[in-house]
């Protein structure tokens, strides 16, 4: 993890999303503990990672918008150009 960050509107929209998968986490737990049918926990568990991609693009994006542009700004362009190609290998990963 490097330097702290706080962009509290933009990371606010990660965040909503977030909790809303928190929300549904709740509810597939409930689903399990009542034995629902396994189609449906398994619809609902998608639903949850798609959410999840969503607020990692919400954070992606918060990054290129904010760091990535200071780092243009201020010359130091190559670390974070690294870090984005770590993160596009970890990605690739998880697909």
């Amino acid at each position: 993890m490097k330097e702290k960050h706080v962009h509290d509107i933009k990371h606010h929209r990660a965040l909503k999303v977030l909790k809303t998968a928190r929300g549904q986490i709740d509810g597939i737990m409930k689903m399990i503990e009542d034995g629902r049918y396994c189609i449906d926990i398994s619809t609902q568990l998608l639903a949850v990672i798609s959410l999840l991609k969503k607020a990692n693009t919400e954070v992606i994006n918060t990054h290129i918008e904010t760091c990535i542009r200071e780092a243009i700004e201020t010359g130091n362009v190559d670390e974070k150009i690294e870090e984005l190609e770590q993160l596009m290998k970890y990605i690739e990963k998880t697909l």
